[in-house]
């Protein structure tokens, strides 16, 4: 035997193979051969083979798959694992899963020989009944050892001489999305060399899937880093392949693949990340049977400026790597703040030392360099005074804002780093919550970071909860800095404040939390609620936020009744299993378990705290999820029944009028009828439209002037110049078409953009096209056209009813209004193009000019005998009057213009207008010529011929 070995080993040597691999590849043939079903456990084995068993006393896993569907964020998980007994006694068998911490389990069913044993859940009892103890070594649940951010599911059953085992553990979880990307893990730690190991996970995301990516397999010392360096390959087997909404990943690595990732079966975490198409807009409400579930995540918004306190622990405890890599992470922090953030840092432990007293400093290149001093300079000693410090932190940003006047338009946030428990000072947990409370009074948020096992977490927990923050627990033998530079990316760069999400109150019920104090870049915002009213068309939705100097109103109305693009019916890879499954109620109970657990846990009233804890537990009992007051019990099922089958339980939209809708706000649905966005606006006729036709209103003389300007495609025409007064200028640019066969003219010219510049109080511009909005008073916002929104500052509101018009109102005293012309089939002749309609004018100044803003505050005479009496208001109601004289002449400023009387139609065709009409490009109508009013750009603000002016 000796000899046998020694050439097995020469041979493999030889040929440039480890003996390890040669010795998986005979695994492998022998696993899949002898260890495929139970009949075959008994079979007679090679020499070989027997002698590797004797080495490995415990039941082999033959077999261990993992197969996922995530339908729009959800993530339904079903993990098999069978493990075969080839011993000549029963042994143990010890099946172990680490799964995320915030995953509920749903179902745990195994079978040992030809007995079916199934978990039941049920309310958490204080003591376990004899049988439960005397059947199982361990009761199959969720371990109390957490590690960062994940649980560990533990069943030990005996296995009877050849014999096998079959597990199936089912959890849910709704994804979160930080640094911009969902994702999604799964553990692979099975301890052992497994014959038949495969992962297989199906996303559908009717958004559309971007950024698709599957590093490499992540092992526990780097787990919960979200970045990978070096490699970035996916691991060996991984096959990906997707479509715009749908997209499948499986990982089959061989025996001889799992030797060369790791010998001892513990392979790691295999990840998926991805993220979702998203724009600025009310975000992704999808409606199935009665619930809702609202995914907000808007992009291009420009960071709010912050005020941020860091208070770090420097006890005795924190000598060494933990202090060492704080201080590195808070230098690479440092250098990510933006010019526009303050900041200050407090270092303590029974002493309370702050960098900068009474004050929050600005972000200078020599503060910055003064603050890498102070946090080199500390050194680890004394205690932990928790409360002291945070008393202290809370104090220096209270004072800050108070004498400051901070407004919305920033955010203040404490970041607390600790990793111990008080020893100095207030060490009661319950004194130290309530204090913190009230001094940090709901003005700023708390974000809390644990590191190590002698940390009180559960105290940083409610600390954060309580507060508006977050926290984060690592272990010592972590890499602390790119956890703490990564938990700071999360939070470093907040969007929107003050965002509330309101539905109408009689047609929604049982709505999850829909105010937020903050919204942080890469992050999302997800609230479900019950519909009331299934009758209804339609749930209308209003998301309203601050941005920096802006108030941003966004609304649109979501089809109920309607068939979706994301039925999931006859998808591939998401086949019907046995149970139908709402995806989108279950989310809703998810979350509404999740926050009765966060109230319970701010709560200090026992009443109350039973209230919540019936509450959550008679929710996770319907929905059958394992929580912190639900246990799983397994029971025996029937001496027939079938053993646990391998197949997927996939989400259903089974049933009668059972339909699934999605609107990402894209488009408005066929049939909804848009009451609030078809109001018609109460504005003037004075207006630049279609070819392009103007029409000036006089109302004080009652009667109205048009004139057509034929430009040339890519010309910049002076709608209003009164730059050097109010501050306002408006240009359009042209763009061209084919002429209509058997026209006079050689081509068509529209507006394409409209531009809008204001400089007082401060400078801002809107650049307006059919399709979207751009908004820049010093921070730039992208709006689409097609989303219904108001967005408002101190001096400038902008309102957009959906696909149909843009009203821009500049210091309530002069607004314009663009309507939006959109062909679904258009004529080669037609293009998409905006109108430009002056609503009040009242702003402007008597200097004003422009093809539209030189006639506002000056009056024009008709000049006809048979006009000055009975028939001087030219209307609608004298049209067949004015027919027999066509000819008239006008009066404008001293010039004489001859005119004939023609009809217009403005506001889309809605309206028609009587006017006078002046010829060839408004000669003498205007002053000048027409190409006097040609801006040489979109910004150009020259109010006088000949003069150009930049904004």
């Amino acid at each position: 035997m000796i000899l046998w070995l020694w050439l097995c080993w020469g041979f493999s040597t030889s040929a440039g193979q480890p003996d390890s691999e040669l010795m998986a590849r005979y695994l492998e043939e022998k696993l899949m051969a002898d260890y495929s079903i139970m009949e075959q456990v008994a079979r007679r084995v090679p020499r070989q083979a027997k002698f590797l068993q004797r080495l490995e006393t415990r039941p082999r896993m033959s077999e261990f798959t993992v197969r996922s569907t995530i339908i729009s964020r959800y993530a339904f998980t079903t993990v098999s694992c069978t493990m075969v007994n080839s011993g000549s006694e029963a042994r143990e068998a010890v099946f172990e899963m680490q799964i995320p911490a915030a995953a509920f389990i749903s179902n745990f069913t195994m079978s040992i020989g030809n007995k079916t044993y199934y978990g039941e859940v049920t309310g958490k009892e204080k003591k376990h009944s004899s049988d439960d103890k005397a059947r199982y070594k361990k009761p199959p649940s969720p371990t109390d050892g957490r590690e960062n951010g994940y649980e560990t599911f533990k069943a030990s059953v005996f296995i009877p001489r050849k014999m096998q085992a079959k597990f199936l553990l089912h959890y849910e979880e709704l994804l979160q999305r930080r640094l911009g990307k969902y994702e999604y893990t799964v553990s692979i730690r099975p301890q052992q060399l497994v014959g038949r190991l495969r992962v297989e996970v199906n996303i559908l995301e009717n958004s559309g899937i971007v950024s698709l990516e599957v590093p490499p397999l992540r092992n526990s010392k780097h787990k919960g880093n979200g970045k990978v360096e070096g490699d970035v390959s996916p691991p060996p087997s991984t096959v990906v392949g997707h479509t715009k909404t749908l997209a499948k990943v499986t990982f089959n690595p061989s025996v001889v693949e799992q030797t060369r990732i790791a010998r001892n079966g513990i392979l790691g975490d295999f990840i998926i990340r991805y993220d979702v198409k998203r724009e600025l807009s009310v975000g992704d409400v999808q409606i199935l049977n009665g619930y809702f579930v609202h995914y907000f995540a808007p992009t291009d918004l420009p960071p709010l400026p912050k005020n941020v306190v860091f208070v770090l622990d420097s006890s005795a405890s924190m000598v060494g790597t933990k202090l060492k890599q704080t201080k590195e992470a808070l230098f690479t922090i440092l250098q990510d703040l933006r010019p526009e953030d303050h900041f200050n840092i407090i270092g303590f432990s029974n002493r309370i030392k702050v960098w900068q007293q009474d004050r929050l400093v600005p972000v200078t290149p020599n503060n910055i360099r003064d603050a890498k001093k102070y946090i080199h300079n500390l050194s680890p000693t004394g205690g932990t005074n928790i409360n002291g410090a945070l008393q202290t932190g809370a104090k220096l940003l209270n004072d800050y804002i108070a004498q400051n006047d901070i407004d919305a338009r920033t955010v203040s946030l404490i970041i607390f780093l600790t990793d111990g428990r008080p020893t100095v000072g207030e060490t009661q947990s319950s004194k130290i919550l309530s204090n913190t409370k009230d001094a940090i009074r709901d003005k700023f948020c708390l974000f809390t970071i644990g590191i190590g096992n002698d940390v009180d977490q559960k105290l940083l927990e409610r600390m954060a909860l309580e507060n508006c923050g977050m926290t984060r627990h690592f272990q010592e033998d972590e890499d602390a800095a790119s956890h703490l530079k990564g938990f700071y990316d999360e939070i470093g760069t907040p969007l929107l404040s003050d965002i509330r999400v309101d539905y109408p109150e009689d047609n929604v019920e049982q709505v999850t939390q829909n105010f937020f104090p903050n919204y942080f870049n890469g992050s999302e915002i997800i609230i479900a609620g019950k519909l009331i009213n299934r009758t209804s068309d339609s749930l209308h939705v209003e998301v309203t936020a601050s941005n920096s100097k802006k108030y941003i109103l966004l609304k649109t109305d979501v089809a109920i009744d309607l068939p979706s693009r994301n039925d999931i019916r006859g998808v591939p890879g998401l086949e019907d299993g046995k149970g139908d499954k709402n995806y989108i109620e279950r989310a809703w109970s998810y979350l509404t378990i999740k926050e009765l657990l966060n109230s319970r846990l701010k709560s200090d009233d026992n009443q109350e705290k039973d209230y919540l804890t019936e509450k959550a537990k008679s929710m996770a009992l319907t929905y059958n999820f394992v929580t912190p007051f639900t246990v799983l019990k397994m029971r025996e099922a029937g001496l027939h029944s079938e053993p646990p089958q391998e197949d997927f339980i996939s989400p259903s939209t089974n049933g009668i009028g059972e339909k699934l809708q999605s609107l990402q706000g894209h488009k408005a649905p066929p049939g909804i009828h848009r009451q609030q966005d078809k109001q018609r606006i109460k504005i003037s006729k004075t207006s630049a439209d279609g070819d392009p036709h103007f029409v000036i209103d006089f109302p004080s003389s009652k009667f109205s002037v048009c004139f057509n300007i034929d430009g040339e495609p890519g010309d910049i025409l002076r709608l209003v110049s009164d730059h050097k007064e109010s501050g306002v200028t408006v240009n359009g640019k042209l763009i061209g078409a084919p002429a209509p066969p058997n026209g006079h003219k050689k081509h068509r010219t529209y507006f394409s953009t409209i531009t809008i510049l204001s400089n007082k109080p401060e400078r801002s511009y809107l650049e307006i096209t059919p399709k979207r909005i751009i908004l820049d008073d010093g921070e730039r916002l992208l709006l689409s056209c097609d989303r219904s929104a108001v967005v408002r500052s101190s001096s400038l509101e902008v309102s957009i009813s959906a696909n149909s018009n843009i009203t821009v109102t500049i210091r309530d005293t002069i607004s314009f209004v663009i309507l939006i012309h959109h062909y679904k089939k258009p004529a080669p002749y037609q293009r998409d193009h905006l109108g430009f309609y002056i609503s009040n004018s009242k702003g402007l100044s008597s200097d004003s000019h422009g093809l539209l803003g030189q006639f506002l505050n000056h009056e024009v005479k008709l000049l006809q005998e048979s006009l000055n009496t009975s028939r001087q208001q030219v209307g609608q109601n004298q049209t067949e009057a004015l027919k027999p004289n066509p000819t008239n002449t006008l009066k404008v400023k001293g010039r004489l213009v001859p005119v004939v009387w023609k009809q217009r139609r403005i506001y889309n065709g809605q309206q028609e207008v009587d006017c006078w009409f002046a010829k060839n490009n408004a000669d003498k109508l205007i002053d000048g010529s027409y190409k006097d009013y040609l801006a040489s750009h979109p910004f150009d603000t020259g109010t006088s011929f000949g003069t150009i002016n930049n904004v």
